[in-house]
């Protein structure tokens, strides 16, 4: 009786476990429709390296040199906390900041690599999106991923698409940010 009453218990339990299992399977299993984001945003990125001489306007500096490998800045490491405005002119009020950190990460080709929080505090938004993901910077266009974030945006993930918008020189480059949030609550 002792051993009937064990074997029904634990297919008890079993059960509930797959039950458990295959409900929570489900419910993460819907398709997302990439053409149908719950949030979209475009916001133009400005970056402004520290050139010894430009400390008033520089919104980032290189807090490790890059090394003798390769000639595309390998191993330069950047901080940065930068503006991100609606449209492209640096000049134009800023929706957020971008703070966080880039690097070199190749030695054949220029390439970086992202890590950063978009901080909002305005009448439109409030709280944070964390990116992260390697920039290919010789390609047209290139997705990181949106893993998280706070406030409006509590735990969104996405996708944020950067397209070079503008460069000048070695200190100044602009991004078109195209932020696509598949999960909103």
């Amino acid at each position: 009786m002792t051993r009937t009453v064990h074997t029904f218990s634990l297919f008890i339990l079993l059960s509930f476990l797959i039950v458990l299992h295959c409900s929570s399977t489900l419910a993460h299993s819907e398709k997302l429709n990439e053409k149908n984001p719950c949030k979209r945003l475009v916001l133009y990125y400005h970056d402004i390296l520290f050139n010894g001489t430009n400390g008033s306007n520089a919104t980032s500096a290189a807090t490790a040199n890059h090394t003798k490998l390769g000639k595309f800045d390998h191993g330069m490491l950047v901080v940065f906390d930068d503006p991100m405005t609606k449209d492209n002119h640096l000049l134009s009020p800023p929706v957020a900041r971008a703070q966080g950190f880039y690097f070199y990460d190749m030695k054949t080709t220029y390439n970086a690599w992202f890590s950063y929080t978009l901080i909002f505090n305005s009448s439109v938004y409030k709280g944070t999106l964390n990116i992260m993901g390697a920039d290919m910077m010789g390609e047209e266009t290139r997705d990181l991923s949106v893993v998280g974030g706070t406030g409006d945006f509590f735990m969104a993930r996405g996708i944020a698409t950067f397209r070079t918008d503008a460069v000048q020189g070695d200190y100044y480059f602009r991004l078109q940010m195209d932020i696509k949030l598949y999960e909103c609550y």
